[in-house]
C-alpha cells in the first residue's frame, strides 16, 4: 500500500483546519449516534472541547436536545439518503447557544438554521449524518422586529389612541362584516349606540383634558361590560358603538341598562372637582327587513335620539314604545 504523498497530507491539513474554522457549527455522528466529529464553532460555542464528546452518544452528552424530534429527522436522512433543512421559524434553535452576534445583543439565544446530511462511505453505504449549524440571529431578530413594527402598525391603524377601543373606520368594517354574518347564518346580533349626555358642557367647564379623561373613563367601563365576542368602538367625539354578537334585542336591552346605572354611578376626579356624568343609548337588534349595515346603524341612532328625547340618561329599543331611564 502506498504511503500518503506530501501534496495529500497538506490537502488533509487543509481540509481540516478549514473544518475547524467554519462559521458554522458541524457535528458528524453514526447511525448509533455516537459524535464522530465536533468542529470549533461547537467547542466556541458550546464551551465543550472536541475530545470531551469524542466517541460520546449526542443524546446521552446533550440531553437537553429534543431527542425524539432529531432521531425521527436522523433516521429519515440514513433511510432516504436525502438532505433535511430545518429553520429557526420551524423550531428557533437546535442547540441553546448564547446569542454572540455584536448587532442583536437583545437576543436570548442564537437562532439556528440546520441542515442533516447524509455522508456516504466509499463503499455507498449512508453510515453517518453531517449536522450543519448556521448562526442566523441577525436575520431571525430583524425579521421579528419588523414583524412587531407591522403589528403595531396595524394595530394602530385599527384603534382609538385616547381609549384603546376600535377606531370608527375599523369598527364599520366590523359591523359590515356582522352583517354579512347574519344572512349567512341568521344568528341574530344587536347593535348598540350611546353618547355622553351634555358632553359639551363638561369641555366649556372643565376643559378639553377633562372632557378626554372623561372619555377615557367611558370606555373602560364600556370594555369592563362586554364580552370578549362583542365588538366596542369610539364611533367618534363622545359617541361609542357595541356590536353584541349573538345577542337579541331583549338582552341588548338589559346591558344597556346596566351600562348606563354603572356610568350613572361614576365619579371622576379632575383638578380638585368630581365630575359625574350620564350616557344615553339607543338599540337595535337585526332582522330581515333591514337591507343595509347603513340602515341598522341608522336605526340604532334613531333609538338614541329617542332616548335623547325622552330626557336623556336613558335607555330605547328601536321600535319599542317602551324605554328604560
Amino acid at each position: 500500500m502506498n504511503s500518503p504523498s506530501f501534496q495529500e497530507i497538506d490537502e488533509l491539513h487543509w481540509t481540516l483546519g478549514l473544518i475547524q474554522n467554519l462559521e458554522v457549527g458541524l457535528v458528524v455522528v453514526d447511525r448509533a449516534g455516537v459524535i464522530k466529529l465536533w468542529n470549533g464553532f461547537m467547542e466556541n460555542h458550546s464551551g465543550v472541547l472536541a475530545q470531551k464528546v469524542a466517541g460520546e452518544k449526542l443524546f446521552n452528552k446533550f440531553p437537553e436536545l429534543p431527542i425524539r424530534w432529531l432521531q425521527h429527522k436522523l433516521e429519515s436522512v440514513f433511510l432516504l439518503r436525502n438532505a433535511a433543512y430545518i429553520s429557526w421559524e420551524q423550531r428557533p434553535y437546535l442547540f441553546h447557544f448564547k446569542a454572540s452576534r455584536p448587532i442583536t445583543g437583545s437576543a436570548r439565544f442564537m437562532y439556528q438554521n440546520v441542515t442533516l446530511i447524509p455522508l456516504t462511505s466509499p463503499t455507498g453505504e449512508v453510515d453517518h449524518v453531517g449536522i450543519l449549524i448556521y448562526d442566523v440571529t441577525d436575520t431571525a431578530v430583524s425579521q421579528i422586529a419588523l414583524q412587531d413594527a407591522n403589528g403595531k402598525l396595524q394595530t394602530l391603524s385599527r384603534e382609538d389612541r385616547l381609549t384603546g377601543l376600535f377606531n370608527r373606520g375599523y369598527w364599520e368594517e366590523c359591523l359590515n362584516q356582522e352583517f354579512e354574518r347574519f344572512n349567512r347564518s341568521q344568528l341574530v346580533s344587536s347593535l348598540v349606540m350611546f353618547d355622553i349626555d351634555h358632553f359639551k358642557r363638561v369641555n366649556d367647564t372643565y376643559g378639553h383634558q377633562a372632557g378626554d379623561e372623561v372619555i377615557r373613563v367611558v370606555a373602560n367601563t364600556l370594555k369592563e361590560q362586554v364580552r370578549k365576542t362583542d365588538i366596542v368602538g369610539r364611533y367618534g367625539g363622545e359617541e361609542f358603538g357595541a356590536i353584541l354578537t349573538g345577542t337579541n334585542g331583549d338582552k341588548a336591552l338589559i346591558f344597556a341598562e346596566r351600562l348606563r346605572a354603572r356610568v350613572e354611578s361614576l365619579i371622576v376626579p379632575y383638578g380638585g372637582h368630581k365630575l359625574t356624568f350620564t350616557i344615553s343609548i339607543g338599540v337595535s337588534e337585526i332582522n330581515y327587513e333591514i337591507d343595509s349595515p347603513t340602515e341598522w346603524l341608522e336605526q340604532a341612532d334613531q333609538a338614541l335620539y329617542q332616548a335623547k328625547q325622552s330626557g336623556r340618561n336613558w335607555v330605547t329599543l328601536f321600535g319599542d314604545t317602551d324605554s328604560v331611564s
